[in-house]
């Protein structure tokens, strides 16, 4: 007759999972994550105004989110895990390890349910604008280097052909759209680099002759024009390198919250389960 140890395992037919328990503590962390995100919204648009000049700083707003991120998570990962472990039905036939091991991964399972929920109903639009405005940043990076930002949707090819053609003087009987197109491709180019001497005086020929302007008011008039393009790149840039840090920031922040709500979500779903067993 085989002797059996303390420590052996006996095979129960009841499935280690409990669905029902598990969906419970899923819904219930998805309506405690929705409620915080909605409280934390109100108080973050009553905090910031467009029109106060009292505004918190942009790294003060950042952490104050991350912190806020990982409190949604910490709390809503604790009650769906616990809920799950607690109401996940008692097997007396299983050792207790392997009971632990089972309360743990129900309040695992629970919390990765309640992400997708959250994700899939409160967070989709959210996701989908930051998902956009993260493509806006890049393609905006990407599209400086190739003049996007010019006048006119013209190609490098055209500012070339531009100059193989170019006579001495400015050509008096063609179109004002026609003449303000080609300096609008030399703009494009000048803004992203150094503009030429010949695209210089070049460009204070046409001003001078289209607006009989004296030679030297018309150089200004290009310089000015060529600081203000370049100034409007540099702003760009400028905005597109922050929208890029702060969906960064956001993605970061939100996958270390998730990492410490499903740690809590696991410890709650065996304390859960020891609560279960003490009654």
């Amino acid at each position: 007759m085989p002797i059996l140890r303390d420590d052996m395992v006996a095979i129960s037919p009841r499935v280690g999972i409990s669905w029902a328990a598990v969906l419970g503590g899923a819904i219930v962390a998805t309506a405690v994550a929705i409620m915080l995100m909605s409280l934390g919204s109100g108080l973050g648009l009553a905090w910031v105004s467009p029109v106060s000049e009292n505004n918190p700083s942009g790294m003060t707003f950042t952490v104050v989110t991350a912190i806020w991120l990982i409190v949604v998570q910490w709390v809503s990962s604790f009650f769906g895990g616990y809920l799950a472990g607690r109401l996940r039905p008692a097997a007396g036939d299983v050792h207790r390890r392997e009971v632990t091991f089972r309360d743990t991964a129900a309040g695992f399972i629970a919390w990765a349910v309640a992400a997708v929920l959250v994700v899939g109903l409160a967070g989709s639009s959210a996701w989908s604008v930051a998902g956009g405005i993260g493509k806006s940043a890049t393609a905006t990076v990407a599209g400086l280097g190739a003049g996007a930002l010019s006048h006119s949707a013209s190609s490098p090819s055209d500012y070339m052909l531009d100059t193989l053609f170019r006579t001495t003087q400015p050509d008096t009987s063609s179109s004002s759209q026609d003449v303000k197109s080609e300096a609008g491709r030399i703009l494009a180019t000048a803004a992203t680099g150094e503009i030429t001497p010949a695209d210089h005086d070049y460009l204070a020929q046409l001003v001078a002759t289209r607006t009989g302007i004296s030679p030297e008011d018309a150089g200004k008039r290009v310089d000015q024009a060529v600081a203000a393009e370049r100034d409007a790149v540099a702003k760009a840039r400028h905005i597109a390198d922050v929208t890029r840090k702060a969906v960064s920031s956001f993605a970061l922040y939100t996958f270390f919250s998730m990492l410490i709500g499903a740690f809590i979500s696991c410890v709650s779903g065996a304390i859960g389960g020891r609560r279960r067993d003490a009654f």
